[in-house]
């Protein structure tokens, strides 16, 4: 499993995931992690463990500006992940 971090402005960084509870709000996430992983139709789908995310791009580059869009869409302006964390999947198969 192959693993890129970048943040909504696309620089490099990592920081450790957290989640934040006071007084039954969330408070703001440094980190969000995506699994990624080759379409059957072509392109690339990605989703987020643990929140209703889904979404696709026939490129790398197209899915990380969708995974943007559906974050800037899904949360609050005040809330949005400093990090997004790619987990890209590959399916392989080994004979011996």
């Amino acid at each position: 499993m192959d693993k890129e971090i970048f943040n909504l402005d696309n620089s490099k960084n990592h920081v450790k995931l957290e989640y934040n509870m006071v007084g039954g709000n969330m408070k703001k996430m440094k980190e969000i992690i995506f699994i990624v992983s080759e379409s059957e139709e072509g392109g690339y789908e990605a989703e987020a463990p643990g929140f209703s995310i889904f979404t696709q791009g026939e490129t790398i580059e197209e899915l990380k500006e969708m995974i943007k869009d559906a974050i800037k869409c899904h949360f609050e302006e005040d809330k949005i992940p400093e990090i997004v964390n790619l987990h890209i999947v590959k399916d392989e198969v080994l004979t011996l």
